[in-house]
């Protein structure tokens, strides 16, 4: 059993002794220590209202009345949107004016973890220095609850699934009409959550005809959810019979994004962005920004539009704030991340998709042809395990002095770049291990190079 207090907010698996897992007590604790922390810097220009919003999992109702409970307790107000994606509940907040807002999902984990996502009143993710505020609050002994007259006030709403279709379909890249008339035939996979709710009412508005697999929003996770090619062979084996022009394929709560080729094979989860990117620069001129382990394809996108690319340390909250500081048009993760600031600042699936059929739609041609067009990388994702006693720092200090001569970023953990390979090595923030992951022009060559990492740090334990 596992719990992990972090600066984006508390996550674990459900059941079994205090402080070892995601159970009442601790989601009181932790849920107390952000409302504390929320009334602490509460601004007169928002509400005393709090958002929170669930994807499917079979724990969430339960985790849901604890957190609503516990707010009211705190004297803030609660609108409960019910089944609700992580990039709607963003949303709510903002369009709410609200205080701050919580997310209850543990996104790409499997069924019996559940976690709390916190956000500011921009309904952004808390910066590092928040996060640790409110970690250091949850250790706090003594709480202080409201008297009986200032008790917070519950409501439900649940409008904003529409709200953020409409959001998505009024941003001035969507080209409705392009898409409509495409006549675009599509296969989801849902994952059993709440992408089986909110995906249907955006394709109905695109003139989507689509097919939805694992579409009942139960929370029992057909296959482990997270959007990887191994999970996913329902949908590719569907997609081999030809009738499909796109795979669709989010995650729980539906801020990832993959895509599957008309032929069933992967659209590469790394290229959800660049192709998105690649459709947003060439109308609108500027920046973009990705976290330092995605693929170098975005670089080469932007600068073939004129524009200029940065990397940021790993985490949305590290992707956003430095897509504000360059002013980025268009930015996000590799794991198909989507971050379109003329939505919000969050990683948005409903925002990529309806991007990704408008490119598509213009472009009139295959996915698996959009691919092709495309600056081709191969990435390998390793791991070593260390032991609790390892000294990391070190270790990646040592990797810098043997690449010395090389280009050097080390924003978060030490990333070398070559003339046409990169490897990235960082610390996990959960496990004694060091993540590698290396990218070339061929499989070979990224798996080269992350086995010539590896070695490396294995010989310097």
């Amino acid at each position: 059993m596992t719990l992990i207090k972090s600066i984006s907010g508390i996550r674990g698996t459900i059941g079994g002794p205090t402080g070892d897992t995601l159970n009442p007590l601790d989601i009181v604790k932790f849920t107390t220590a952000y409302a504390t922390f929320i009334g602490e810097n509460k601004t007169e220009d928002t509400t005393n209202t709090i958002i929170v919003g669930r994807d499917a999992r079979i724990s969430g109702e339960m985790v849901k009345n604890i957190v609503c409970g516990t707010l009211m307790g705190m004297g803030f107000d609660v609108t409960d949107i019910g089944l609700a994606t992580t990039p709607t509940t963003e949303l709510a907040v903002k369009m709410s004016n609200a205080a701050g807002g919580i997310i209850i999902t543990a996104s790409h984990n499997p069924r019996q973890w559940n976690a709390l996502k916190l956000l500011n009143h921009r309904g952004e993710f808390l910066s590092d220095e928040e996060g640790k505020r409110i970690i250091a609050l949850a250790e706090e002994e003594d709480f202080i609850y409201v008297d009986v007259d200032k008790t917070g006030k519950y409501k439900q709403d649940d409008s904003f699934d529409q709200k953020h279709i409409e959001a998505v379909l009024a941003l001035k890249l969507v080209d409705q009409e392009k898409i409509k008339s495409a006549g675009f035939n599509v296969c989801i996979d849902a994952i059993n959550s709440v992408g089986g709710i909110i995906l249907p009412g955006l394709l109905d508005s695109l003139g989507v005809t689509y097919t939805i697999l694992n579409g009942e929003a139960n929370g029992d996770f057909a296959h482990n959810p997270e959007p990887l090619e191994r999970n996913l062979t329902e949908i590719m084996d569907t997609m081999k019979n030809g009738s499909f022009d796109l795979g669709i394929v989010v995650d729980p709560d539906v801020d990832r994004l993959a895509f599957i080729c008309e032929d069933g094979k992967m659209f590469g989860e790394e290229y959800t962005l660049v192709s998105i990117a690649d459709y947003v620069l060439s109308h609108t001129k500027g920046n973009t920004v990705s976290n330092l382990s995605s693929t170098r394809a975005l670089r080469d996108i932007t600068e073939k539009h004129g524009g200029t690319y940065s990397a940021a340390a790993v985490g949305e909250v590290n992707v956003t704030a430095k897509m504000k500081e360059v002013n980025a048009v268009i930015g996000g993760e590799g794991n198909g991340g989507v971050i379109y600031p003329e939505s919000h600042y969050g990683r948005d699936a409903l925002v990529g998709i309806a991007l990704f059929l408008s490119a598509l739609a213009q472009k009139q041609c295959h996915v698996s042809e959009l691919r092709k067009s495309l600056p081709d990388y191969y990435m390998a994702k390793n791991r070593v395990d260390l032991s609790p006693t390892t000294d990391i720092e070190a270790i990646l200090q040592s990797v810098k002095g043997r690449f010395k001569d090389e280009k050097i970023n080390d924003i978060d953990g030490v990333k070398i770049d070559f003339a046409d390979s990169w490897v990235h090595l960082r610390r996990s923030n959960t496990e004694p291990i060091i993540r590698i992951y290396s990218e070339g022009k061929t499989m070979e060559e990224a798996e080269a190079l992350g086995k010539q990492l590896m070695e490396l740090v294995q010989n310097m334990q």
